[in-house]
């Protein structure tokens, strides 16, 4: 399976943004809205810098965030990407809201720390006020992804990360998430990813692979709205310390600001950039490649 400019693969991120979201977030100095707001910006520059070859931002995703709250369900992205829902990279990457300055904590080499500068391109901002439209959210997303797949029939199946703190206030989308699930592509399904913030301190349900254990009623329907992680995935979290088992699903409950970050990192790992030229044998096994000919 290849990830080219001529067969991309699609992230669509789904964000809570009800009134719940303006709390604090435990050990993150943010509100739940605002970390999330980070971690997605920062995904969306990951996302611009895998993409990125002496030619510039190959569209090798096609990426967009609907929210979700007292206005209903939205397109959070605005100027030249509001007329879209899932619009490619490079255009992504040519219009951030603003860029701000910011300041990193590295090391000085020599066993300190120091603070440098760095550029941050925001395009999508905290909010949260409302209710949690959650059924209406996949309902939209369900026919951005059924045109996009339809549209990209020789693409990898899309993504979706969503990302909540609360329960659904406008009915069960439990079917309609399973239902999204079910899209698909001529390489595969949609994988559906729920991510669960936690109200406060507590054990974070990493990736479980069955619902016996899960706490209550919401987090077990969280867990069916999510799709058995790919083996791609599996290894991927391999590398980075976690064994997950056989049946894993893509949920994460009670989730810390650590969880969150991980989480999106895991989200996006679909694919992973082999440098050109190069054989197919040169491939990772288990994990999609991105691919492209020399000219």
């Amino acid at each position: 399976m290849e990830i080219n400019r001529q067969n991309p693969t699609a992230i669509l991120f789904l964000v809570d943004q009800s009134h719940s979201m303006t709390e604090d977030l435990e050990g993150s100095g943010a509100t739940k809205a605002q970390f999330v707001a980070d971690v997605l910006n920062r995904t969306f520059m990951e996302l611009v810098a895998k993409s990125s070859k002496a030619d510039g931002v190959r569209d090798y995703f096609h990426v967009g965030v609907l929210g979700y709250g007292h206005e209903g369900v939205r397109n959070t992205l605005s100027g030249a990407l509001e007329n879209s829902v899932l619009n490619p990279v490079s255009t992504v990457s040519e219009n951030p809201l603003r860029v701000e300055d910011r300041f990193q904590k590295v090391s000085d080499g020599a066993g300190g720390i120091i603070e440098v500068e760095k550029k941050f391109p925001v395009w999508f901002e905290a909010y949260g006020n409302g209710a949690t439209p959650m059924c209406e959210a996949f309902r939209m997303a369900a026919e951005v992804l059924s045109d996009w797949c339809d549209d990209h029939p020789e693409s990898v199946a899309p993504t979706i990360i969503h990302v909540t703190d609360g329960m659904s206030t406008d009915g069960d989308p439990e079917q309609i998430a399973q239902a999204v699930g079910t899209l698909s592509t001529n390489i595969g399904q949609v994988l559906v990813l729920n991510l669960h913030v936690a109200d406060q301190v507590a054990t974070p349900i990493e990736f479980p692979n069955s619902e016996s254990h899960l706490p209550d009623s919401h987090a077990r329907m969280l867990f069916r709205m999510s799709s058995e992680l790919p083996e791609n995935i599996l290894k991927y979290a391999v590398t980075q310390g976690v064994a997950l088992d056989a049946g894993a699903r893509g949920f994460l409950y009670q989730s810390d600001a650590q969880g969150i970050a991980q989480f999106f990192d895991f989200g996006t790992k679909a694919a992973e950039i082999v440098h050109e030229p190069t054989s197919p044998h040169s491939a990772q096994s288990g994990v999609l490649r991105i691919e492209e000919n020399p000219s």
